[in-house]
């Protein structure tokens, strides 16, 4: 056993107040996507007592570079740092200070256990070789920030990435590390319909384009449930429409919002075509028009086996037996997380984060009265450190 790992989740332990005043003053003062100016301020003060170097990139991701005491293969590790434009539901003494914004997705955790893996890792830079990339990436929500960060060379070089989200479904204590396929594919679609606006008394006189969006929700429904494979998960959700102007009126145009879930390149790239088809075709039908706007906010989210068999046996070191699950559900959540997978290989581990006695903890992510175990919080910081140390130290593997 590399004597290392004991020792960093020792000391990881030994820090768990810290860990939580991070999280708490993270989770009082949430920051919505591309608004998280606090946020990297706040993290670079952090670095700043640590002595470790950091750049922003553009006006809120934070991109830091720990060196160690010999030159040696490069890691990286990444946080999220974006909040929910949600109201927190449950009154706390670290509660949201900011109304109708919320860490409702944990990230204010994964911010303090990077920081807390920064920490633990300055504290043995004469022992190890080579440097940790640490990513603090605004605006996961959205799907942005990853391309930007890696645009500003932060996976330059760098031969492994570790990330981690925490898990509600999963007690305190244990880590959901699956190889393959964990998440799947997230795209935006926004459909403008336009029609003609007439009196609702003489429909023959106008296209009705809040009809023509009706329709379209109803075939975007149909395309997963006739034309799709019942055992290759495919989603297609609409969530927002907005037509017309009053009661008695054809509505000229309508908008609706949705998004696409796949599991493989193939299934999203069908879906993207299918929806922009289905969208024209019925549009076309009823005498309007449509146009589609697409946005990628991540691809299949794929842990690399080798990267993913690491950090199990960190984790086995730290946790003892028992504490790894490796049969995860599939999630059809996402994460552009999945981005960097897709230039570096690495792992996405999910950690524990419920408490049998707080039914908060076992709340769903995005949930109004979410909140998390913070005894996890030394678990997450020493997975990521001692997944970075192990490589670090590692010759060959």
């Amino acid at each position: 056993m590399d004597q290392i790992i004991p020792t960093l989740y020792a000391e990881a332990r030994a820090m768990s107040g810290q860990l939580s005043a991070w999280r708490r003053d993270l989770h009082r003062r949430p920051e919505p996507s591309y608004e998280e100016r606090e946020t990297a301020a706040y993290i670079e003060s952090a670095l700043r007592t640590m002595d470790i170097p950091f750049r922003r990139v553009g006006e809120t991701a934070v991109l830091a570079s720990l060196r160690f005491a010999r030159p040696g293969r490069p890691v990286a590790m990444r946080a999220d740092m974006d909040a929910l434009r949600v109201q927190e539901a449950v009154a706390r003494e670290y509660g949201s200070q900011v109304p109708g914004v919320m860490h409702a997705c944990g990230h204010d955790g994964h911010v303090a256990c990077l920081l807390g893996a920064a920490a633990l890792l300055s504290r043995h830079r004469q022992q190890l070789a080579g440097q940790v990339n640490l990513l603090f990436q605004p605006a996961e929500e959205m799907g942005g920030g990853a391309h930007e960060l890696m645009a500003a060379g932060a996976l330059e070089g760098v031969e492994r990435i570790f990330g981690l989200h925490c898990a509600p479904d999963l007690p305190a204590g244990t880590v959901g590390l699956t190889p393959g396929l964990n998440n799947a594919s997230v795209d935006h679609f926004t459909i403008r319909v336009k029609g003609r606006s007439s009196h609702v008394s003489a429909p023959q006189q106008g296209i009705d384009a809040l009809y023509i969006a009706s329709h379209i929700v109803v075939a975007l429904q149909s395309l997963v449930t006739r034309m799709t494979s019942p055992v290759q998960p495919l989603l297609i959700g609409v969530g927002t429409l907005h037509a017309g102007t009053t009661y008695n009126a054809l509505a000229e145009s309508a908008v609706l919002e949705g998004t696409t879930r796949a599991v493989s390149v193939e299934s999203r790239r069908w879906a993207k075509e299918k929806v922009d088809e289905t969208a024209r075709t019925v549009a076309a039908l009823y005498g309007g028009s449509a146009e589609i706007l697409w946005e990628d906010f991540g691809a299949p989210l794929i842990n690399d086996p080798a990267a993913t068999a690491e950090a199990a046996r960190v984790a086995n070191e730290m946790l003892g037996p028992g504490h790894v699950v490796s049969d995860r559900s599939l999630s059809m959540s996402g994460d552009n997380f999945a981005d960097y997978l897709l230039c570096v290989p690495g792992v996405y581990a999910y950690l524990g984060t419920s408490c049998q006695a707080d039914p908060c903890t076992q709340e769903s992510i995005h949930s109004t009265s979410f909140d998390l175990d913070e005894s996890a919080l030394p678990v997450g910081a020493a997975l990521g450190a001692g997944c970075a140390a192990r490589w670090l130290k590692a010759e060959t593997l």
